[in-house]
This record gives C-alpha cells, sequence and structure tokens, in this order.
C-alpha cells in the first residue's frame, strides 16, 4: 500500500473507535487531517468568542511548513495508535 492508500485507511479506521478520544487527541486528528489535505493553514482566523474554531485553528497552524507527506504519515501513527488503545 502506498502513503495515501494507507492514509485513506486511517481516515476510515479512526471511525470505528468505540471510546471517544480526549480533546487533544481529536484536535491532532484534526490539524493532521487539514495538513494531509489543504496544507497550511488558510483563512480568516475564528472570532474570539468562539473557542472550538479558535482551538482547531490554532492545532493547524501549529503544523505550518509540515508536509502533506509527514502530515498523512504522522495522522496514520495516530489513528494506529488510537485503534490499539480504544478498539
Amino acid at each position: 500500500m502506498d502513503l495515501q492508500e494507507k492514509f485513506t485507511a486511517a481516515t476510515e479506521q479512526v471511525k470505528t473507535l468505540t471510546k471517544r478520544p480526549t480533546n487533544e487527541q481529536l484536535l491532532s486528528l484534526y490539524s493532521l487531517f487539514k495538513q494531509a489535505t489543504e496544507g497550511d493553514v488558510h483563512g480568516d482566523k475564528p472570532g474570539m468568542f468562539d473557542f472550538k474554531a479558535q482551538a482547531k485553528y490554532k492545532a493547524w497552524e501549529k503544523l505550518k511548513g509540515t508536509t502533506s507527506e509527514q502530515a498523512k504519515e504522522k495522522y496514520i501513527a495516530l489513528v494506529t495508535e488510537l485503534v490499539a488503545a480504544y478498539t
């Protein structure tokens, strides 16, 4: 399997978790997915009272400069870790 196939499989596999990951893990999944599929963060920063959107934006922003391939590899590793712990 190539990297894209592994990434696609991981995006499906994460949906099979029987326990909800922590908020930190969810932010990591979100930001790695966005970096892998869309690249560096773009768009306007969310409003100061939209705490959830701000957290997502900041998590994604921290990955600025990470290549799509690096983000995919980290995403796959995190999903593998979560599947081992939560299924």
